[in-house]
């Protein structure tokens, strides 16, 4: 299986407010970028796009690390915080509905064709590829006819 290393962030001006996520994906040597961005979305929502579109990039099941500076993100995966969510129904232990739902059922398909495992890094620190994915969140934000984010 092949072994990928995908660095991601999210971005948004405004909560909610036009945002944008920005990948990066390391295999072997090679790099490719990935960022967009939506004209009214929230910053959860661009950190779990960014990883979906790490995902989607991917053409045959992977062992892949995902790198991210959101805790929302990387507790839900690694506390089983998702798991309780989907089991019930998507309503969270506080009886509050999960929110984007859209974007996680996305999320957990992806994870079952592939190995993944999440790690957090420190956000806007000392981390080259955690800083290129702001970089690239933040211009995909900026871009002029954002698409509707859909939910």
């Amino acid at each position: 299986m092949k072994e990928v290393t995908i660095y991601t962030d999210g971005a948004c001006s405004g909560n909610p407010g036009p945002g944008g996520y920005g990948t990066v994906l390391i295999y072997n040597g090679m790099r490719k970028e990935l960022s967009g961005g939506y004209r009214d979305t929230t910053n959860n929502r661009m950190e779990i796009m960014g990883v979906l579109k790490g995902l989607e990039a991917l053409k045959h099941p992977c062992k892949v690390t995902v790198y991210s500076d959101s805790k929302y993100v990387v507790d839900a995966i690694e506390k089983g915080w998702l798991a309780n969510w989907k089991k019930n129904n998507w309503i969270k232990s506080n009886k509050e509905k999960a929110l984007n739902v859209d974007l996680w059922k996305r999320l957990l398909v992806l994870m079952e064709l592939h190995d993944v495992s999440f790690r957090w890094v420190k956000g806007h620190h000392e981390n080259e590829e955690n800083n290129r994915c702001d970089q690239l969140a933040v211009q995909a934000s900026r871009q002029s006819e954002l698409p509707e984010d859909i939910r």
